[in-house]
Order: C-alpha cells, then sequence, then structure tokens
C-alpha cells in the first residue's frame, strides 16, 4: 500500500472521521460564543468545507477511473462523484453569496441565526464524512468483488411495487425530472420575486425527495445481508439523512425571512440566478441518488447471489 493508499484508509477510519466531525463543530462553537462570525471565521469554516467535499470528490472520481471485474461498483462511485459534485457547488455557491454580504455589512439575521446556521454547518460536515466512511467499504468492494455478472442468473419477473420503482429510478425519468425543475424554478424567477408559496412548493419538492430515498436506501441496509454492502447504504443514509436536516432547517429560516420583511436577505449581484442555481444543486444531488439507488438495489442481490454461490475469493 503506498503513501496515498495509506493515509486513505487512515481518512476512512470511523475514529478519525468522529475526530473531524468533533473538531468542526468545536471549531464552529468557538467562534459563534460571541453571537456574531467575523468574515474571516466564515472564510476558515468555508474552505474547511470546500476542501473536504472537493477531497471526496477527487477520490470517487478515480475510484470511478479504475477498471473492475465488477461493473456495479464502477458505477456506484460515478454516481457518488456526481452527487458530490453538486453538493460541492451548491456549498461553493452559498458561501460566496454569504460572504459577500458579510463584506458589505448587509447581512440580516432571523431570530436563533447563529445557532441555526451553526447546525448547518455540523449537518454538512456530517453528511460528507457519511460518504467518507461509505467510500472505505465500496473502496474494499471495488478492489476485491471477482464477480462476473454474465453469470447472474435471469431476474424473476418484477411486481407492481418493482415496475413502478424501476421506472422511477430510470435515467430517463431522472432526465425529465431535472428538466422539470428547471423549468419550475425558472418560471417562479421570471419576475425576480418568490413569494411564500413558490417557496413552499420548492421545499416540499425537495422535502419528498429526500426523504423517500432516505427510506429507500435504509430499507436497503436492512435486506441487504453482507455486512460491508450494508455499511455503504447506512453511510449514504446517514449522509442523505443530514442533507434532508440541512433543507429543512435552511427552509424553515427562509420562510420566516419571507413572512417577515423586517429581516429579509438583501440581495446580492444576480442573487436569484444564484439562488436558482443552489436549488438545481440540490435537485441533481438527489436525482443523482434516485438513479444511484438503482445500482445499490442491484449490488445487494448480486451480492447475495456471490453469498449463495458460496464464493470464496471475495474478501470482506
Amino acid at each position: 500500500m503506498g503513501a496515498k493508499g495509506s493515509f486513505m484508509h487512515v481518512a476512512m477510519d470511523w475514529r478519525i472521521l468522529a475526530v473531524i466531525v468533533v473538531a468542526a463543530i468545536l471549531g464552529r462553537v468557538l467562534i459563534s460564543i460571541d453571537q456574531k462570525v467575523a468574515v474571516w471565521e466564515s472564510i476558515v469554516s468555508g474552505a474547511f468545507l470546500i476542501i473536504l467535499g472537493w477531497f471526496i470528490f477527487s477520490y470517487l472520481y478515480s475510484m470511478s477511473k479504475r477498471e473492475t471485474e465488477w461493473i456495479i461498483s464502477n458505477r456506484v462511485a460515478q454516481g457518488l462523484t456526481v452527487s458530490v459534485s453538486a453538493l460541492n457547488v451548491y456549498v461553493l455557491v452559498c458561501l460566496a453569496m454569504r460572504w459577500y454580504r458579510l463584506m458589505t455589512e448587509t447581512e440580516a439575521y432571523v431570530p436563533q441565526d447563529i445557532l441555526l446556521r451553526d447546525v448547518r454547518f455540523a449537518v454538512l460536515v456530517l453528511a460528507y464524512c457519511g460518504i467518507i466512511w461509505a467510500m472505505g467499504y465500496l473502496k474494499k468492494m471495488h478492489d476485491n468483488y471477482l464477480l462476473v455478472t454474465e453469470e447472474m442468473p435471469e431476474r424473476r419477473k418484477a411486481g407492481v411495487q418493482e415496475a413502478i420503482f424501476s421506472i422511477l429510478t430510470d435515467e430517463r425519468t431522472v432526465i425529465v425530472l431535472i428538466g422539470t425543475v428547471f423549468l419550475w424554478r425558472s418560471i417562479i424567477s421570471f419576475d425576480k420575486q418568490i413569494v411564500l408559496w413558490e417557496s413552499m412548493c420548492s421545499g416540499m419538492g425537495l422535502f419528498i425527495l429526500g426523504w423517500v430515498l432516505f427510506g429507500y436506501i435504509s430499507s436497503l441496509a436492512v435486506r441487504t445481508i453482507r455486512p460491508s454492502v450494508a455499511k455503504i447504504y447506512q453511510g449514504l443514509s446517514f449522509s442523505l439523512f443530514a442533507v434532508n436536516l440541512y433543507v429543512l432547517v435552511y427552509y424553515g429560516m427562509r420562510w420566516y425571512s419571507i413572512i417577515s420583511p423586517g429581516v429579509e436577505e438583501a440581495l446580492v449581484p444576480l442573487d436569484f440566478v444564484f439562488r436558482d442555481v443552489r436549488y438545481f444543486m440540490l435537485a441533481i444531488f438527489f436525482c443523482t441518488a434516485i438513479a444511484l439507488s438503482k445500482y445499490l438495489e442491484r449490488a445487494s442481490e448480486e451480492c447475495e447471489y456471490l453469498i449463495k454461490k458460496g464464493e470464496k475469493e471475495y474478501k470482506e
């Protein structure tokens, strides 16, 4: 194992991840203790998220390009790469808008604003760490699986529930969903003003996508009989839960600011364009996870097939 491999092995250890989470949260608490967040403090927090996110992206991208005899692991790595890149772009845009407001002293606050922003920072860190934890077990499968998928027996005829799931997770369905989201945001942003009901419709769409996905991938973690695969699902479920919590907190603050004009955020240049980009990136994150869930389901089936076949070459 080279230096890079050793570093990644250490970085994916749950104890190291726990230290990262605790250190990040403690650091955030310390800079928020005076109920004010200066520009440099926000930049430090943001830089940490940016470095963590793009580090995950680069490793997943390199993993997705490595050849393996188990094509499903490549598909899962590719799906995670797209999801993480969308989340990273969202964080970049969000931080750029926040730093602009802090530097121009136009930042507005809602009740318990600092606490809620700390919660949002914490759950983003947890989401990234959940993906890193899942990456460790995905890497094991990527390196060790020798399954020849052509040997898989034909799947039994799908029932109604499975047929619906197959349609929902089809790439064409995902493309239609992304196109619908883009069209929706373009329409409501055309007048450069988003009223409460428009924001609530946007938020509810993300809530439904996020929590349905969380429930389904969590069910895969329970159903699979291979422990290492279950840990991949658990890590992804944990990340989805954290992002869903972030969306809840964000829209709670957003709706309060719309209802109470006195705390309305000052607009930054191209504000509505950036807000649409942020929403679009979250939608891509969830939509990619929808497509990814199909490969996760297939991975679970193939793992069970290997176990029943008595595969001896697979190393846990």
